[in-house]
């Protein structure tokens, strides 16, 4: 079971055994990335099968990161995407996995079929670079970035290159707000924000182990790094140069990379370039070994597709939407307390009040099918409303779940069975289920013959409920 929880800036030094081995290649999954843009993003996160799940909040969707197993197990990794669908069925929310690294995009196709939206969005797709090529700067392709470094030594012979000590803490900060002097005048509120973290992310070097590097000339710093270790690949979240030094940028990029990678750590990740052209231009000029994308997948259930309520009809039943003159009938059916305990549902959780008026309750439930939540049919016997029989909790592998209920008058007429049947038939041949489930409460053992007599097979229970279900060769 999947249990969320809030948290803070500080908080994401817990994700630190997840990230610091991950193999994804996606900076999004480091500690300075979840640090400095934490505002942005504020993730609820769960600890579930070894695995971390980061869940955002984005126009109004809650979007899943795709789990990330602390030691690179791809099957729990796959048991806890099985988590997550089954938290959102439980609350009726709607699925959707971002930062899904390309080798899992085939796998989540082919789990939820044809039927899946996959983007892949330019503006945050990471560059990746071999690090050794940024080491060496070797070759024609590189002659560019070579001769600036060659100008930089030739200029400021008295360089040096220093590994970021506690100590030098006031240094970079005073470098830092040089910088920053010069770039708020530019007036770019994405870049100001940036410069705001930086100074909150200096103090933090040491605690979260990051990777730090001062250029120096005459004792001065002029340009620094800051990067973190991720599994085979140093991210690099911070690089800045003061104005009026030449080719301080690509030489402090080639002694950060002499100084940080090497052995298994093959990669530098210099991250996105957020749409801006020049900057994009910059970063493809340094011949990214790949691109990496950053895949958003959002599978779409059955209901997604039924764009109206259907009119479907039995030897005694017409199923279909709710008439506008039923109104009250249907508020007599929803709201009787006593009765709908057995329903599952408290609509007092939903109601405006104590007392809502009678039309509140079919408004709310064509809410719920406009919102792709819920399929209500009415039960219609000689023309009056019956009963409701109700397609929810639909699943992301091809299954929904049923509900019925009927007025005190219609009972004892078996119509709750051929209106469960009906719809069963319904959702195998044209919503093209593969499982129709549904559950009762273990007092209500009416309810049990009623799913029998239906054709739904029990398939168990627990301590509250008894568990039915039903499949096309059924």
């Amino acid at each position: 079971m999947l249990t969320f929880q809030k948290t803070d800036k500080e908080d994401v030094v817990r994700f630190a055994p997840f990230f610091a081995e991950q193999m994804t290649h996606v900076s999004d999954f480091s500690l300075c990335f979840q640090f400095m843009w934490h505002k942005h993003f504020t993730p609820d996160y769960a600890i579930v099968e070894d695995c971390l799940v980061l869940k955002e909040v984005y126009a109004g969707k809650d979007w899943f990161h795709y789990p990330l197993s602390r030691t690179g197990d791809e099957a729990a990794e796959r048991r806890a995407v099985a988590l997550i669908e089954e938290y959102c069925r439980d609350r009726e929310i709607r699925l959707h996995f971002t930062n899904v690294a390309r080798k899992n995009v085939p796998w989540l196709v082919l789990r939820y079929g044809q039927d899946v939206s996959v983007t892949n969005i330019r503006r945050w797709r990471d560059y990746l670079y071999e690090a050794e090529s940024f080491r060496t700067y070797a070759g024609g392709k590189y002659s560019g970035q070579r001769n600036h470094v060659n100008k930089f030594r030739k200029q400021y012979p008295d360089w040096r290159f220093d590994v970021c000590r506690p100590e030098d803490e006031g240094a970079l900060i005073a470098f830092l707000r040089e910088y920053d002097a010069v770039q708020r005048a530019k007036g770019s509120y994405l870049a100001d924000e940036e410069m705001d973290e930086v100074y909150e992310l200096v103090p933090k070097i040491g605690r979260f182990g990051l990777l730090c590097g001062l250029l120096r000339v005459g004792g001065k710093i002029v340009a620094c790094s800051i990067g973190e270790r991720c599994g085979d690949m140093v991210v690099v979240h911070v690089e800045k140069a003061l104005r009026g030094y030449d080719g301080a940028y690509p030489m402090v990029a080639q002694q950060f990379a002499l100084a940080f990678t090497g052995g298994d750590v093959k990669y530098l990740n210099r991250m996105d370039d957020a749409g801006d052209m020049g900057l994009r231009k910059s970063k493809l000029q340094y011949l990214p070994c790949e691109v990496v994308g950053k895949y958003n997948i959002t599978p779409r259930r059955a209901i997604d597709g039924v764009a109206h309520l259907p009119v479907l009809e039995t030897p005694r039943l017409k199923l279909s939407p709710v008439r506008d003159e039923d109104a009250d009938v249907y508020a007599r059916l929803a709201s009787d307390t006593e009765r709908n305990r057995w329903w599952g549902y408290d609509w007092h959780e939903d109601a405006p009040g104590d007392a809502p008026q009678a039309g509140w309750f079919l408004t709310f439930a064509r809410s719920l099918f406009r919102e792709k939540m819920e399929l209500p049919l009415g039960i219609y016997a000689d023309g009056a409303l019956a009963g409701e029989v109700v397609l929810h909790r639909f699943g992301y592998h091809a299954e929904a779940e049923i509900g019925v209920r009927l007025l005190p008058e219609a009972e004892g007429n078996g119509y709750a069975a051929e209106a469960v049947s009906a719809v069963c038939e319904y959702a195998f041949s044209k919503l093209e289920l593969e499982r129709v489930e549904a559950k009762h409460f273990h007092e209500n053992a009416r309810s049990g013959r009623t799913l029998s007599l239906a054709g739904m097979r029990r398939t168990g229970e627990d301590e509250t409920y008894v568990y039915y279900e039903k499949t096309p060769k059924m």
